[in-house]
């Protein structure tokens, strides 16, 4: 693992002008080789203060030296030690001082060291293995899901009568087949031909029908359920965005990391029908918001 220091205020500048050039996180993350949730951190104190400068911070001073820092970071790359005492006492020796392990975990952890020692001179496909798990472990919000306007071209009643298979457009070169039990309560009139926002990285699931590669977003009651509109002027393909989590979609749920269901308690209709997450409108860019037509304070699933 490399070292990794304070970002520049130029590093935070760069992020901050390709987010307003209209570039997602993840091309910023690449552009920049930043991991993307420093670039989220960057973009989300920026949108809420327009602040691109690191603040001062307090703290104590580093009790080794830069030589001795550089020592330290070789030790830690080049060494297969089991533990951090093996690795002070391996320091202690390479460079004449004398440390805590505390004090070489502290600046370890500082130089941007994290996780088992053993794992600090892994090779890069093994660190990619490390990296893919700590993004299974990033904060669950509803930037991880990846929601799309899509237009319903077709939908069919299957035989057993519970179910029914729609044929969605959301901007890609083939529709999506969705298996849904909207049937029960509405009309297979009232659904094709119409548009709707659909959660597009769930797992695809074998069903009676099929396989069902997305999930249409409905407003729900026992009793009643409303698709989502989106705004007018939407188009198939068009994503729907949340202001305030500014993160980008997972490829693909996992679903034994139950990310769905973490958040979709939080996804209700307020007093106006409109869609939001905690308070964050479902919104598409420079179009409007998303809303169900006449149910207020209702879930949304």
């Amino acid at each position: 693992m490399g070292r990794r220091g304070e970002l520049s205020d130029f590093q935070r500048g760069t992020i901050v002008g390709c987010y307003m050039c209209n570039k997602s996180v993840r091309e910023i993350s690449t552009l920049t080789n930043l991991p993307r949730s420093t670039v989220s951190a960057v973009i989300l104190r920026w949108k809420r203060g327009g602040i691109t400068t690191a603040l001062p911070r307090s703290g104590r001073p580093h009790k080794l030296k830069e030589e001795h820092r550089q020592v330290l970071e070789k030790v830690a790359l080049e060494s297969c030690l089991p533990t951090v005492k093996a690795l002070t006492t391996e320091f202690n020796t390479a460079s004449g001082a004398k440390v805590s392990v505390r004090t070489v975990r502290r600046e370890l952890h500082e130089m941007g060291f994290r996780g088992r020692v053993c794992t600090y001179n892994k090779p890069i496909g093994e660190k990619e293995e490390i990296k893919q798990a700590d993004e299974d472990e990033a904060e669950v919000d509803v930037s991880r899901l990846d929601l799309r306007v899509g237009c319903i071209v077709t939908a069919m009643q299957l035989q057993d009568n519970s179910l029914c298979e729609l044929q969605v457009d959301i901007g890609e070169a083939v529709p999506r087949t969705v298996i849904s039990e909207l049937t029960k309560l509405i009309p297979v009139n009232q659904i094709q031909n119409r548009m709707a926002i659909l959660l597009c990285n769930l797992k695809p699931v074998k069903m009676r029908g099929g396989v069902s590669q997305a999930m249409i977003m409905c407003a729900s009651s026992p009793n009643n359920v409303e698709i989502l509109d989106p705004p007018s002027g939407a188009v198939s393909g068009d994503r729907v965005i949340f202001r305030g989590f500014p993160g980008e979609p997972d490829k693909e749920l996992n679903p034994t990391k139950r990310v769905w269901e973490q958040i979709q308690p939080d996804l209700r209709t307020d007093s106006q029908c409109v869609a939001t997450y905690k308070g964050s409108a479902f919104e598409v860019v420079s179009k409007g918001v998303c809303k169900a037509r006449t149910m207020s304070d209702a879930q949304i699933k």
